[in-house]
């Protein structure tokens, strides 16, 4: 949505909506502006809808551009950004800023490669890193409680059952998670090493994308109420979604028309029952910090991004 279809719209609203005119209350002092009330409206209405959890399709969708792009199972990739935080109060500065830097807020995302933001977390102080966030954030509770969609697919003739984001070296060494090589021997580490740190930007192109329609996130933040500044992101995370909706057929990069036809040549598949007992839940758990099955699967990666990328 550009900027001239928003503002028409909240130009039609302020003129012919009481509710979204700007009114004085019972002190005089002007209430919320027409732009802020259309802002809150689109945040309430779109949550559900541009902010949300893949559904079947969609994970699906995501599943066959991993595998096009050689990492099946991949659903995205996920990453940290800082949002400097001006008008902090005083006595949190020792918990929003590491020695002398600035006090920031955290926004943990996940976003795929048409740039759509599936996940954030928005909220934790900014001297925490990447692992500590990951431990407060909400990211794979469906995984662990049960609700999460179950799949398929295969690498390098091996299955697996849980399906990966792409990281930086911070993160852990879970099955959920798969870094790139700090130091890569040999042509198909090197190439493994090459693909995955060239796929993974698009996390930070996501920030970036984000950043540059919003300048209000790019810029510091400047209200007291870390409340009112964590809707203000989740807004412009709603409307940057719907810009991608919008645009998405214009930039993405990968036919996977193919897959539609059938499932001859498709090896990653959504399931549409669900783990709901607990023993199942506790499976999951162990297998998603299994370090041997993460192994596996990048050592199955690697043979596969050679296999199809190589020379």
């Amino acid at each position: 949505m550009n900027k001239e279809l928003f503002m028409r719209n909240v130009d039609g609203l302020s003129e012919n909506v009481p509710f979204f005119q700007q009114r004085r209350d019972a002190t005089g002092r002007l209430g919320l502006s027409p732009l802020q009330k259309c802002t809150a409206a689109i945040r309430l209405l779109a949550c559900d809808e541009y902010l949300r959890r893949p559904t079947l399709e969609d994970l699906q969708r995501l599943l066959d551009i991993g595998e096009k792009r050689g990492f099946p199972g991949m659903v995205g990739s996920i990453d940290c950004m800082h949002w400097e935080w001006k008008n902090f109060p005083t006595a949190c500065k020792g918990q929003y800023a590491r020695e002398s830097a600035k006090p920031t807020i955290v926004l943990e995302a996940v976003a795929s490669q048409d740039l759509w933001i599936w996940h954030a977390f928005f909220g934790p102080p900014g001297t925490l890193n990447d692992i500590n966030v990951l431990d407060r954030s909400p990211v794979f509770d469906d995984i662990f409680q049960g609700r999460a969609p179950r799949l398929e697919y295969v690498v390098n003739g091996h299955m697996y059952k849980l399906a990966y984001y792409l990281t930086n070296g911070i993160y852990p060494k879970w099955s959920t998670f798969i870094q790139s090589i700090s130091h890569p021997q040999g042509p198909k580490a090197e190439l493994f090493a090459r693909m995955q740190e060239a796929t993974r930007k698009d996390e930070e192109r996501a920030f970036g994308v984000l950043q540059a329609r919003f300048a209000i996130v790019k810029n510091l933040a400047l209200s007291l109420d870390k409340t009112k500044i964590g809707k203000i992101m989740r807004a412009c995370i709603i409307l940057h979604n719907m810009i991608v909706e919008n645009e998405r057929d214009e930039y993405i990069q990968y036919d996977i028309s193919e897959f539609e036809d059938g499932d001859v040549t498709r090896s990653s598949r959504v399931e549409t029952d669900r783990p709901t007992n607990f023993a199942n839940m506790l499976d999951i758990r162990e297998d998603v910090h299994d370090k041997r099955l993460h192994q596996r699967l990048k050592n199955d990666l690697i043979e596969n991004i050679w296999n199809k990328f190589g020379d």
